[in-house]
């Protein structure tokens, strides 16, 4: 079975990765830090949070000895940290100052790989600490990318839909076009190196993307020097983009993360659904196996971390854990399942008959489950859908309710700051706000130095902007003033 040994609560904002070495586990978030743990306890280290960034992190990643640890940021920068003392160890530059998406140790701890917004591509030595070659995708991005466990080629994967496979030089060997339609999200090799009956070398591969599937590949390095790319399971046991995939130690296990808040695990080798894990109250961006224990780590927008023990991988095929069935150990603070965190509108159905049952309107669950209420429904109900669609004849109980769902509109959410009012760039709260030509709200002093020493994309869509001009919005400043003064 798997079950839930402890919920991580550092982050401000969205977990965006997750990665293990032997004796530590690293998250990263949109907060702009890497939070790093003992696998021991999970206990928070001394010197975490890391905050050498100066925006949010999108991937880390532990050479193999676990000495170092690698982090990419949208500020155009992977950093190295040494793991014994915190400090920075040398900041890479990625080739034409684009946001940086992912990056990778090489299994030999040799190189780092980064990949940016812009489709290009940079390959470190990391023993001189200098960039050794460059690559690029044209009109894509790279937001995934692993080694090879032989260190020797890597591959790549973007929103285009493709996966390209690259030797050192980069060389490009392979090209997989619309191996996920509407994007890649990440990949991973299997840690063994394989032959077939002719001796040719093989690896698996894991992908997923934002077609909703995860797929094992078999890559083949062909005796007449070509590549050779064959999908041998396509694995359907989610229901929305996938965004991570995993494997465990032994190549024996693969798990996921999706938009539809499950992990799923599987028999990676034939490709069977284990268990479907139901823990987290949105999307799930990240995960990782620990490389010495059955222990996964799942990081999610919901600002959580969940570490899971996984006891037996041969229990009934496809079982799903709710929530009810995990044990949480460093989570007693949460609520039923973490609504309170969310916003209203992001609620589940499930989220809004646990608010019920909170504030003590039991006698409604069966009625609103009935009729499929989520966050945005309850928002909109009245007095009159309250007696005329869902039939509930007590007044006194349709006010109780109008009342609660009243309180539930004026009341923050989170940390007390609803998401509106946040920059993306910088993730605090705006005291400028600008509207640019991509239609998002920015501060405008972040957006201004966006666009100075970025290439002009958006910091949201990674297009490009047509226009540098930046409108003030002045009903967005004065809900923010309003809210400001209000608390």
């Amino acid at each position: 079975m798997v079950s839930l040994i402890c919920t991580i609560q550092s982050h401000r904002d969205d977990v965006n990765c997750c990665a293990f070495s032997s004796s530590l586990l690293a998250t990263c978030s949109a907060d702009k830090t890497i939070c790093v743990y003992s696998t021991r306890d999970f206990s928070e280290l001394p010197f975490s949070p890391l905050s050498g960034h100066g925006y949010g992190v999108h991937c880390c990643c532990f050479s193999a000895c676990g000495q170092y640890l690698a982090s990419c940021s949208t500020d155009a920068t992977t950093v190295v940290w040494a793991m014994d003392t915190g400090e920075i160890e040398v900041v890479l530059e990625h080739p034409g100052r684009s946001p940086v998406r992912v990056c990778a140790f090489s299994p030999d701890s040799t190189h780092i790989v980064s990949g940016g917004s812009d489709g290009t591509i940079g390959l470190w030595d990391f023993t001189s600490r200098t960039l050794r070659r460059t690559g690029a995708v044209t009109d894509t991005s790279i937001v995934a990318c692993s080694f090879t466990p032989c260190s020797q080629l890597f591959i790549t994967g973007s929103t285009y839909g493709d996966l390209r496979l690259w030797d050192l030089n980069m060389n490009h060997l392979h090209a997989e076009k619309n191996a996920h339609d509407l994007g890649v999200t990440c990949c991973q090799f299997a840690p063994q190196i394989m032959k077939d009956l002719d001796g040719c070398i093989q690896f698996r591969l894991a992908s997923c993307g934002q077609d909703s599937l995860l797929k094992i590949w078999i890559v083949s390095l062909l005796s007449s020097g070509g590549v050779k790319m064959q999908l041998a399971h396509t694995l359907t046991g989610q229901s929305a983009p996938v965004l991570s995939c995993a494997y465990s130690a032994d190549g024996q296990m693969l798990v996921s993360g999706s938009v539809d808040k499950t992990v799923t695990v599987y028999q990676a080798n034939e490709g069977i659904l284990l268990y479907t894990l139901n823990q987290h109250d949105r999307y799930v961006t990240a995960c990782a196996f620990s490389p010495t224990d059955p222990i996964i780590a799942t990081g999610s927008m919901d600002k959580t971390v969940n570490i899971w023990r996984v006891e037996d991988s041969s229990m009934a095929q496809g079982k799903s854990l709710p929530d009810e069935t995990a044990s949480v150990s460093s989570n007693e603070d949460r609520k039923l399942r973490g609504h309170s965190k969310l916003m209203v509108t992001e609620w589940s159905e499930e989220d809004v008959l646990a608010w019920l049952q909170e504030e003590g309107l039991e006698a409604l669950i069966d009625v609103f489950k009935s009729n499929n209420i989520d966050g945005k429904e309850l928002l909109s109900l009245s007095k009159e859908s309250l007696s005329s669609e869902l039939h509930i004849e007590s007044l006194g109980l349709r006010n109780k309710v109008m009342n609660k769902i009243e309180n539930l509109k004026m009341a923050p959410v989170s940390d007390g700051t609803p998401d509106e009012y946040l920059c993306p760039i910088t993730r605090e709260i705006m005291k400028d706000p600008v509207i640019a030509a991509d239609g998002y709200s920015y501060e405008r002093e972040a957006i201004e130095s966006w666009i100075t020493t970025k290439s002009r994309t958006s910091p949201m869509t990674n297009l490009p902007l047509q226009t540098t001009l930046l409108t003030p919005n002045r009903t967005l400043k004065m809900a923010i003033y309003r809210w400001t003064t209000s608390q």
